[in-house]
Parts: structure tokens; C-alpha cells; sequence
């Protein structure tokens, strides 16, 4: 027997006018955010990038009125271009875009076609450049998203990068006059399934070898050893992410071991560094070395340029002998199962 009105809730189109604009069907959303990148290698669209980058306060805890001219008379006149350069050594020249664009655009597509079943909208964007945030968030909602769940794509939580991702996504929903209902996905950097697949693609990337090596670093990215004075988790997560996964492995400590790249400035960072671990192994006896950066959820420019191609030429040139750089996870199979697994186990109530 059919329902009735009164047995089922009313759509809520049964109570518009016949002229009102059509009113699109609810659903949930799932937002991935990641850093961003520069929409191109030049000089100034790498210049802006950078401009919108470390004016965040949270990423730059400066004060603004020394950071202001630091930042737009020296930094912005010079980095751009010697930015520019390193990313023009990874850029995929057949699509024109960074391979973070590239990956999470993957990532996405892959995590839609898991979720088609569900009804569910999954999107990306990126904290700085583009796709905007902003421009998402608003697409979603007009697509009828009014429950949507951003993933910020960062294993370890950061103020400089987790918080600045949630940041934007609140910025934008301030300006909205119906705003859907938000969750926010928490760090996995202990997660299961997130040690199961890095530990696997560690294992299985070593095994493609045709070397064992002596030692095989997380590479983690760096940050101003204030910030962990003033609270910051991060260094902290790391250790713990990389305890879990040689845990899972079975390797004893010393196989398995901690560093920091990508620093900045004249400021004391989180140690050891990466670049001065890759310098000083080979006199130690240790001459091969593979190396992976798990505080990223795709390949960019801090692992292709910095760490793939940068490192290799640092421990070569102080004496190593074989040097290997394992991916990220990416839009691997173990990858976007971990994805898939945190993403419905945050939308619980909402499927």
C-alpha cells in the first residue's frame, strides 16, 4: 500500500511555488584538502602562490610588521624564481600541472567512483591557489551538499597545515548565507589503516630494490621547534607514526629512523634534518639508503624535488653508494582503501 502524506516527511520542493528556482536534492559532500600549488612555473604565478602561502599567519608566527617587509621587499622578489626552477624539474608537462594537482584530483576521482553507490559528492581543494576553497565549498552547496566532511590529506596535525585547511573552509562558510552542516576528518597519523598501508608500501618498495638498504628514513616535513614549545603536536605524531609502522614491519630501531626536511629561515627547527643526516651517513658506513616522506598524502614538490631528486644528490656526492626515494601513497590501491575506510567511518549518521 502506498504512504500516505502524512506516514512520510515532505519534500521540501512540495511547499514551494510553482515559479520558485528548482531546489536541488540533499546530499552529503566529502571535501579533500590539501596544500596547493602554483597554477604555473613562471616567475609570477609561482609569486603569488608564495604570497598567499607564508602570509598565513599560522604558517608564519612572525610578527607582521617585521614578517610585511622580510616577506614582500626580499622573499617575493627573489624565491620565486629559484621556486620556479625546482618546479619546473617535476612539472607533468602533459596536463600543465604540479603532480600534487594532478595526484589529489586522482585521489578524488578514485574515492567518487568507491562512493557512487552512496550518493556521496566528493570534491577537492587546496589551502593556497587553486581550486580555491572558497570556490568549492560554494559549488557543493549549490549542488545540494548540506552536509559535507573536510579531510584535510595531512597524516600528522599541524597548526601550519591541518588548522590552515579547516581555516580557509570556515572563512568561506562565514560569508555563506545557508551553510551546510561540517565535519572536520581528525589526523590519522595512528590510524590502522594508515600504518598498514605505509608499512606495506615501505616493504614493497624496498623489495622492487636491487639493493637492501642499510637504513630507511621517514623523512617527515620540518617545522620551527617554537611552535612545538608553544603546543604543536606534530613532532610528537611523527615519532609515533613511524614506531607504529616498524613495529608492524618487525625491524629493529635502528633500521627504521626519524628526520626533518624543508626548513626555512634562520630559526632553529625540528632535528635531526634530513639534509644533514644524508651528509653525515655515508662517513658513518651507511652507503645505502632508501627514504620516504609520510607527513605527505601526495607526491609534490617537497618529495620529487627536494627529497627524490635534492637527496639523492647530497648522499651521493658525500660518498653513498645507492640511494632510493619511495612514494607516497597517492591514489596507490592501499592508499585509497585507508582514505575510503576514514572517510565512512567520519560520515557515520550521515549515510
Amino acid at each position: 500500500m502506498q504512504d500516505s502524506f502524512q506516514d512520510r516527511p515532505p519534500k521540501m520542493s512540495e511547499h514551494l511555488p510553482k515559479d520558485h528556482p528548482p531546489v536541488p536534492k540533499q546530499k552529503v559532500g566529502v571535501l579533500l584538502l590539501n596544500l596547493g600549488t602554483p597554477d604555473a612555473t613562471d616567475f609570477w604565478s609561482v609569486r603569488r602562490y608564495l604570497k598567499e602561502f607564508l602570509s598565513d599567519p599560522r604558517v608564519i608566527e612572525t610578527n607582521k610588521f617585521i614578517w610585511w617587509p622580510i616577506l614582500n621587499l626580499i622573499i617575493l622578489n627573489f624565491r620565486p624564481q629559484k621556486a620556479g626552477h625546482a618546479y619546473a624539474q617535476i612539472w607533468d608537462k602533459e596536463r600543465n600541472e604540479s603532480p600534487l594537482r594532478v595526484i589529489t584530483r586522482a585521489q578524488t576521482e578514485a574515492l567518487a567512483a568507491r562512493m557512487s553507490g552512496d550518493g556521496v559528492m566528493v570534491e577537492y581543494a587546496m589551502r593556497y591557489g587553486n581550486p580555491s576553497t572558497k570556490s568549492v565549498l560554494e559549488k557543493m552547496q549549490a549542488a545540494g551538499c548540506q552536509k559535507i566532511l573536510l579531510v584535510p590529506l595531512y597524516p600528522q596535525y599541524s597548526a601550519t597545515t591541518t588548522a590552515t585547511a579547516n581555516d580557509k573552509a570556515f572563512d568561506a562558510l562565514k560569508e555563506m548565507r545557508w551553510q551546510p552542516a561540517v565535519r572536520t576528518a581528525p589526523a590519522y597519523f595512528e590510524d590502522p589503516k594508515y600504518i598498514e598501508a605505509l608499512a606495506n608500501s615501505i616493504r614493497d618498495g624496498v623489495a622492487k630494490l636491487d639493493f637492501e638498504p642499510d637504513v630507511v628514513i621517514t623523512s617527515y616535513h620540518g617545522m620551527p621547534v617554537e611552535y612545538l614549545k608553544k603546543g604543536d603536536p606534530y613532532h610528537c605524531q611523527c615519532y609515533k607514526t613511524t614506531r607504529l609502522v616498524r613495529e608492524y614491519l618487525g625491524w629493529p630501531r635502528e633500521k627504521l629512523m626519524v628526520t626533518f626536511q624543508s626548513r626555512f629561515g634562520p630559526t632553529e627547527w625540528l632535528q635531526p634534518y634530513t639534509d644533514k643526516t644524508l651528509e653525515a651517513l655515508p662517513g658513518k658506513g651507511i652507503k645505502k639508503v632508501a627514504i620516504l616522506a609520510p607527513a605527505f598524502s601526495a607526491d609534490c614538490i617537497e618529495t620529487l624535488e627536494e627529497i627524490s631528486m635534492g637527496g639523492k644528490d647530497t648522499f651521493m656526492e658525500a660518498g653513498g653508494e645507492n640511494y632510493a626515494y619511495i612514494p607516497c601513497l597517492n591514489d596507490s590501491p592501499g592508499g585509497m582503501d585507508m582514505i575510503e575506510a576514514m572517510v565512512r567511518r567520519e560520515l557515520s549518521g550521515w549515510l
